[in-house]
């Protein structure tokens, strides 16, 4: 079945719970037995609130991770004050907690501060060994300190490196879907401005035979002037690639055409045009088609267990709006996967002509990817 996102958050901050109170428990145990009375108290409650920050801030630095290392050193500061026997250096359950935070900090943080609170991580388990009385050296519990600073920075810089490649990738498939757009709207503009003059050229003739007519021949050059400058404000800013050019805006006979294509290859489509008369600008019916085209692939690509899928197409009060949803299973659904770099795309594509885009698992099972388009409606 499909997990919701928010109980894999859930069980993944339990997970993390359950990983310090074994490691304070732990700990607590191995002092008591080694120092006795209360001895396992201080580095308890500090390694407790340690680990409360990594629990609760850890998508929050860098003030968590700060929180720490000051909890952190005040610990030391304190064994050190009322006991230098004690053990000054940080505990086992301490820098798990620690490394929980730099890890974080490293992953999230601009580069000079996450630098900065990797130095003070490893700065305060250095003062937490030369301040023991005398100096174990080569303590292990130091050494064990040493081992997850390290594993946290390595794990924070790797994080970091995917967080960024993912980064790359989504905004290169968002330039590419720019691009895209950009060449459509452009022989859209194109289009409008041809007839623009065609019905200028055939007015001049209007005048001469025909002046009755010439105030209606005037509004429609007005209404065309109308669409090509919506186009043109929509596609300001964006490049266009001559050696790539896009073909005509599909209309929705070639809608029908990609459905039965898709039929073919994968599970049963139900295709539901209720307007299949309606005109609407060339931009609109070309996203349209690319919506349904990226959720078909989706689930010919994530989703070979799903026996039917639903495509409906229609316009409304808001705009044009189209649905695609299938029945797989939700153990195959893979949400995870069903939103990929084409879902960013088309967002992007659709966002950029002012609509909305969502997609995400259906209750009980099956998938669905729901666009809006806005569509200006021309006054009679």
């Amino acid at each position: 079945m499909t997990v919701p996102e928010r109980w894999v958050r859930v069980a993944s901050v339990a997970g993390l719970g359950a990983v310090f109170l074994a490691a304070i428990a732990g700990q607590a145990a191995a002092i008591a037995q080694t120092w006795g009375a209360w001895y396992w108290v201080p580095g308890s409650i500090s390694a407790a609130a340690v680990c409360l920050l990594a629990l609760l801030g850890r998508h929050r630095p860098p003030w968590p991770a700060v929180a720490g290392l000051g909890v952190t050193a005040l610990a030391i500061l304190v064994l050190l004050l009322v006991d230098r026997d004690l053990p000054a250096e940080p505990s086992p359950a301490l820098a798990v907690g620690l490394a929980v935070l730099i890890g974080s900090a490293v992953r999230t943080l601009p580069p000079v501060p996450a630098g900065a609170v990797a130095g003070a991580g490893l700065a305060v388990v250095a003062a937490g060994q030369l301040a023991a009385a005398p100096p174990p050296a080569g303590s292990s519990v130091t050494s064990m300190a040493v081992l997850f600073w390290l594993v946290a920075v390595v794990a924070g810089l790797t994080l970091r490196l995917l967080d960024s490649r993912a980064r790359d990738a989504a905004e290169r498939v968002r330039r590419a879907e720019r691009l895209e757009l950009a060449r459509e709207l452009h022989d859209v503009v194109a289009h409008h401005i041809t007839g623009m003059l065609i019905q200028a050229q055939g007015t001049r003739v209007l005048a001469r035979r025909n002046p009755e007519q010439v105030a209606d021949s005037l509004s429609e050059i007005e209404a065309a002037g109308t669409d090509a400058l919506a186009a043109m404000r929509r596609v300001v800013g964006l490049l266009r690639d001559e050696d790539d050019a896009a073909p005509a805006a599909p209309g929705p006979e070639r809608l029908g055409a990609l459905v039965e294509r898709f039929r073919r290859q994968g599970p049963e489509v139900r295709l539901n045009m209720r307007d299949e008369d309606a005109e609407w600008p060339p931009e609109v019916t070309s996203t349209v088609y690319r919506v349904v085209q990226e959720a078909l692939t989706n689930v010919l690509r994530h989703a070979p267990k799903a026996r039917s899928v639903a495509v409906a197409v229609e316009q409304g009060p808001q705009g044009v709006s189209v649905e695609v949803t299938d029945d797989a299973p939700a153990v195959s659904a893979q949400p995870h996967h069903r939103g990929g770099y084409g879902l960013i795309g088309m967002r992007e594509r659709v966002e950029t002509l002012g609509g909305s885009l969502h997609a995400g698992p259906r209750p009980g099972a099956g998938w669905s990817v729901r666009a809006t388009l806005p569509v200006r409606t021309r006054e009679p």
